[in-house]
């Protein structure tokens, strides 16, 4: 029976994931750990708004659990030497240099997490994968762990694969209630104890069992089909406003044929977060790599796509306001990349604001849970060289949808924030230049109201009213 639980990474994964299975299993001791020390100081923090993870029901679960039965600290070694059972949820970020730059994954964190377990485990240790990892990863981890023992030490390892399923934004719910608990190995007796811990509030015919390669590439498909339906439907998008059809009544549509259904079909600048990309990246160098070119030319087109969606969006809205966005004032709402969380890893609200700062404008950025530091990480580099200091426009994060308005041009809906659903139309035209416009890239304002208030209105989908 499973005692004590190391996590290797404090982030968007290790931590909810920690803190639901301690929710879970009081009598489980776990231990999440982290090199960076920040991160720790802010899990562990009693402030509940400056936890490093933004989740809906996850501040609820830390209070309770932590000091309990969950502890955020960076005593790694410490940590490692007391588990019976280590999670490896560090991130695997694409490389950016060296071979397979731009598509393979940069397993650095993984290797230095597998020295670790190494150096400090005792006894019969399972090693648990929750990172997202190429096919094939355990054999290097093996091949890691067991190479870097000293002569006398005498520790067993058995590796399992338990990919995370999660959507952020619902991370908490999908811990609560997964659609499936993934857990790949070639230990039985290893594979059943992973199996125990889930069972605790998972029902037994929602543990999936599979060999470690299955589970591993399981991981990277899910996500590759899932962004597939994403570019998919935002390859319609341009299709309607060209032709006068509308997106919302071709979703509506097709998503009541059950073998489609409503998952994933909401039309919007392009998917974002930290494994879509990444993952379908990672399916590319794959498939280049076992010489199947035609596959890896596949899902080259859904990235495309999706790159061409995210493109399209700054240029359809300096087109409708003059050609020119030189010295206008634009209201940003939304810079996550999705809803119900502070990630901004890809997200499309990134791209975008940088190509209208290359047009010279300035904007106001409003997001409920994204701070001003993250803003400047991701906006401060150019992606065009060819663009002088001088000619970058002006950014600043403001701290409400009122003073991101004021005496701007026009409005851009980025993420899809429930406060976003229900603007004041009326109100806010009243504080705003003229002509105001509103561009929609996630299609869920009331557009009649807005249009009746006085705005010109672009609906992602749909097109332009005025």
């Amino acid at each position: 029976m499973i005692r004590n639980i190391c996590c290797i990474g404090a982030g968007y994964v290790g931590g909810p994931t920690m803190a639901v299975i301690a929710s879970n299993c009081p009598n489980i001791n776990i231990n999440v750990v982290d090199i960076n020390s920040e991160r720790i100081s802010k899990w562990n923090s009693k402030d509940s708004n400056k936890l490093p993870v933004y989740e809906p029901g996850l501040a609820e679960i830390i209070k309770k659990c932590r000091g309990v039965n969950l502890h955020f600290c960076s005593d790694i070694g410490k940590a490692i030497s007391e588990a019976d059972m280590v999670f490896i949820s560090v991130n695997t970020p694409t490389k950016k240099k060296g071979i397979g730059a731009g598509q393979a994954s940069d397993l650095r964190w993984i290797e230095s997490s597998a020295r670790s377990i190494s150096k400090y485990a005792e006894g019969e240790t399972i090693i648990v994968e929750k990172s997202t990892l190429p096919v094939k990863t355990a054999e290097t981890i093996k091949n890691i762990l067991y190479s870097s023992l000293g002569e006398n030490n005498t520790c067993k390892f058995n590796i399992l694969s338990n990919p995370e399923f999660l959507a952020e934004g619902s991370a908490i719910h999908d811990l609560q209630h997964p659609d499936r608990v993934l857990i790949g190995g070639d230990n039985e007796e290893a594979i059943e104890k992973l199996s125990e811990i889930y069972l605790n509030w998972v029902p037994s015919n929602k543990i999936i069992k599979t060999n470690l390669w299955s589970s591993e590439l399981s991981k990277l498909v899910a996500n590759a089909f899932l962004a597939q339906r994403v570019s998919s439907i935002n390859s319609i998008t341009a299709l309607c406003e060209e032709t006068g059809a509308n997106i919302k009544e071709v979703c509506n549509a097709i998503e009541t044929d059950s073998r489609i259904g409503n998952k994933f079909l909401k039309p919007g600048p392009g998917f974002g977060g930290s494994c879509f990309k990444k993952d379908i990246l990672n399916l590319i160098y794959l498939s280049n790599f076992y010489g199947l070119e035609k596959v890896a030319e596949y899902w080259e087109q859904v990235l495309n796509i999706n790159e061409w969606q995210n493109k399209r969006i700054p240029e359809i809205i300096t087109k409708n306001l003059f050609g020119t966005l030189a010295g206008k004032n634009i209201s940003i709402l939304g810079f996550a990349f999705k809803s119900n969380t502070n990630d901004t890893r890809e997200s499309p609200a990134i791209g975008i604001c940088k190509k209208l700062l290359e047009e010279s404008c300035n904007l106001k950025i409003y997001d409920p849970k994204v701070n001003e530091d993250q803003i400047k990480l991701d906006l401060l580099s150019k992606q065009s060289s060819d663009i002088a200091d001088k000619d970058y426009g002006t950014f600043e994060r403001v701290n409400s949808i009122d003073e991101s308005v004021i005496n701007s041009d026009a409005i851009i809906i980025l993420t899809e924030w429930s406060e976003f659903r229900d603007l004041n139309f009326s109100e806010l035209i009243k504080i705003m230049r003229k002509p105001s416009w509103i561009f929609d890239s996630r299609g869920i304002i009331n557009k009649t109201e807005a249009i009746s208030s006085g705005f010109n209105v672009w609906e992602i989908g749909v097109g332009v009213d005025i």
